[in-house]
């Protein structure tokens, strides 16, 4: 079981647009030649949307282009993706609240994952946070980044008597260990952000005119994860991204965010 959040609060106007948990493991290939029917029904009433989408993979090493079936598994309102191929398992949404509740969703659907296709053990354990940091729905127009941010992650913006418009471009991507059993990939700085709208049959990809400041980072496991230890260490990399984004921001974006005490 993946225990619920430790945290003392929740962040009622969360600037998260996306939150991703991946789970790689050693090729099964049953999982593509042939169609996951007694996974589907497990978890045909929390995802009772199917799709199945055939995707092209690059060559490694001059080798061929090679596909893979992605099966994915979709919450009545589209809220949350469930995806599986033969080399990973993983949990979408755009519509986060707090852990708690992510974790609830991926609990049942990864222990019948591991229950019918038994892995030997998890490759790799991510979890993916992208926050997109919008000025104005905080009701912060006309703050500066560095009223918000701290100065590791800003660069050049960090200076006062810089004009943030105009500066092209300005980012910081940081690699780092966080612990013996963990890393993070970060990547921090102003950018904007698509939306997929749909009209009738189709569907437009379309870039908003704020500039957002995008904290986009990816926590996930240095080494081989065993199946007893899946939960573990989620919830460890789940509270290395807190205090990572916790130690990144100011207490004026923090309030901004209305910060709702459990």
């Amino acid at each position: 079981m993946i225990s619920s959040d430790n945290r003392r609060y929740a962040y009622g106007k969360s600037q998260l647009i996306e939150v991703i948990c991946q789970l790689r493991f050693p090729t099964i290939l049953s999982i593509d030649t042939r169609e996951p029917a007694d996974f589907q029904e497990t978890v045909r009433a929390a995802f009772p949307r199917y799709q199945c989408q055939v995707e092209k993979l690059p060559g490694v090493n001059g080798a061929p282009a090679r596909t893979v079936n992605n099966h994915t598994f979709i919450s009545e309102d589209g809220g949350y993706k469930l995806s599986l191929t033969k080399d990973f398992i993983a949990l979408s949404t755009m519509r986060y609240t707090h852990w708690e509740d992510f974790a609830a969703r991926l609990d049942e659907p990864l222990g019948q994952f591991i229950k019918i296709y038994r892995p030997n053990c998890f490759d790799r354990v991510g979890l993916r946070f992208v926050n997109a940091i919008s000025r104005e729905q905080l009701g912060l127009t006309g703050r500066r980044w560095n009223d918000l941010l701290q100065p590791p992650y800003l660069g050049i913006l960090d200076e006062d008597d810089v004009d943030e418009a105009s500066v092209a471009k300005c980012s910081v991507d940081v690699e780092r260990k966080l612990d013996a059993l963990a890393a993070l990939k970060l990547h921090a700085g102003p950018g904007f952000v698509q939306r997929n709208i749909r009209s009738g049959n189709q569907v437009q990809q379309v870039q908003e005119k704020e500039v957002r400041f995008i904290f986009d980072q990816d926590v996930y496991s240095t080494g081989k994860v065993k199946v007893a230890a899946v939960a573990e260490t989620l919830n460890a990399l789940h509270a290395h991204s807190d205090s990572v984004f916790s130690d990144a921001i100011t207490t004026v974006l923090h309030d901004a965010m209305e910060p709702e005490y459990l």
